[in-house]
């Protein structure tokens, strides 16, 4: 039996949607549905967009005292309800339990946790010359929010926002949209006023392409795929609104000569890539090893691969839970088969589902080695736990692979710390992680060329949601 999440949160209350459409929420571990919510149209979106924008003039005077009050008591509240998030995402999207409580909520909290940090410190004002430089609340936000990290990509934008001093309309996927009204109902209990924060869900072509082109939404915030993403932006631009996005990414992982442990290294990169079932638009899914180490590197990943157990996301021994959809699950299947046909060497899974998982949309961890990075393995980005393996010759020759490509979110360097971040330079991404460094929600997170523009996380992350106001002779 599902549960009914049929209301919206608009103007500080949950009420009922202008129209009577509703969408199966459906757990990717059974192929069942788990929940059922309402989808909204322009009318509940205009009713959102007037009410954020009501309550802005308020709310962008509100004290940092307040703001900071706010945040603590939605840290408090996620904190209490962490295990019933964990639970959430774990059934909309398939994470892993294990990953789920810890790095899906975990980074949902990490985001909350550093704004009321950068709110003990940030200079809203300065003095420069004669001129008084203030930072003041850039407006009404819209957000469209992908599934595959659902509460980190809400957490990071919508924390950020609000210490900010802005308004907020918020469509989650409505593939993944239990978290967002489970932290819904978190800020509804935590003090915020009526109207500064408000959830609509519903689809892209509808909700999302009516806040992306809304008159009273002053920025819009997206992260999703290049293509949507593009589609986003033109609908923003008869406004002349400030668009964020963080898209997708097809990131290279240098494995240098001159690292200590090869072996231990693709292992790490095989993990890297695998986690989340691979549905990270940052994940390392080319791994680049010198041409003469080849042999080496295929030993070590099939190795790897051995160990990423899939299955049930509630078991404790699973490391790889389903990918979200039947959709995503056959674009997987095509994109390997693609893999094969085009003559890379399968050294480990392979499409079709893992054996005894003939329910849900498992697939199974897979590994090329040999591929060249004009494949289309090397060049679209997959979302499923799919590797290429690519060999390189030198350092100049590394570098030219890694940063031909569309995209450029992330880049992995391991090797002799001084050479890694040597190499790490000339890789033209928004981030680069040497030697296995993890996630740091206190830096910026954002990509080159065609994964985005603008930055997320951090101090970088925080004044994208301010405004800058010059005020001559006011020193």
């Amino acid at each position: 039996m599902s549960t009914a999440y049929n209301k919206f949160f608009i103007n500080g209350k949950w009420i009922e949607p202008a129209g009577r459409s509703t969408l199966d929420v459906i757990n990717p571990a059974t192929e069942k549905a788990f929940a059922t919510i309402s989808l909204g149209n322009v009318d509940d979106v205009d009713s959102a967009a007037k009410a954020a924008k009501s309550a802005f003039d308020s709310w962008s005077n509100s004290s940092i005292e307040e703001r900071k009050g706010i945040i603590s008591n939605i840290i408090g509240g996620l904190k209490s309800r962490s295990d019933e998030m964990a639970t959430a995402i774990s059934s909309e999207m398939g994470a892993p339990m294990g990953l789920s409580k810890t790095a899906q909520v975990g980074s949902g909290l990490g985001h909350f946790m550093n704004v009321l940090s950068i709110l003990e410190t940030f200079e809203f004002e300065e003095i420069r010359g004669t001129t008084k430089i203030v930072k003041e609340p850039a407006g009404v936000c819209g957000f469209i929010t992908p599934w595959n990290w659902p509460l980190n990509q809400i957490a990071c934008k919508v924390a950020p926002a609000i210490a900010a001093g802005c308004t907020i309309v918020l469509k989650p996927s409505e593939i993944a949209p239990i978290s967002a009204y489970i932290l819904a109902e978190i800020i509804a209990e935590s003090g915020l006023p009526a109207g500064v924060f408000n959830l609509v869900n519903g689809d892209g072509l509808t909700v999302g392409a009516a806040i992306a082109g809304h008159p009273d939404i002053d920025l819009v915030s997206f992260t999703g795929s290049t293509r949507a993403g593009r589609e986003v932006a033109k609908a923003a631009a008869d406004g002349i609104k400030r668009v964020t996005q963080e898209l997708g990414g097809k990131s290279a992982n240098i494995i240098l000569d001159d690292v200590p442990d090869f072996a231990r290294a693709v292992s790490g990169g095989v993990a890297g890539c695998f986690g989340n079932s691979g549905q990270s638009c940052n994940a390392p899914t080319r791994m680049l090893v010198p041409q003469s180490r080849m042999d080496e590197a295929i030993n070590a990943a099939k190795a790897a691969a051995a160990k990423s157990v899939v299955g049930n996301p509630s078991a404790e021994s699973t490391r790889l839970g389903p990918v979200v959809s039947e959709v995503q699950f056959n674009k997987i299947q095509t994109l390997i088969q693609k893999g094969i046909d085009e003559g890379a060497d399968l050294i480990a899974g392979g499409p079709t589902r893992p054996e005894g998982l003939e329910e849900g949309y498992f697939v199974r961890p897979t590994i090329f080695a040999n591929v060249s990075n004009d494949m289309t393995i090397a060049r679209e980005e997959i979302f499923g736990p799919v590797l290429s393996i690519i060999g390189y010759q030198d350092d100049h020759d590394a570098v030219s692979i890694a940063n031909d490509t569309d995209y450029g979110l992330s880049g992995y360097v391991s090797g002799e710390p001084e050479h890694a971040q040597a190499i790490a330079r000339k890789l033209r991404t928004g981030n680069v992680h040497i030697n296995g460094a993890g996630p740091d929600f206190s830096a910026p997170f954002g990509g080159y060329k065609q994964s985005g523009n603008g930055r997320e996380w951090g101090i970088e992350g925080f004044e994208e949601f301010l405004e800058t106001k010059a005020m001559m002779g006011a020193a």
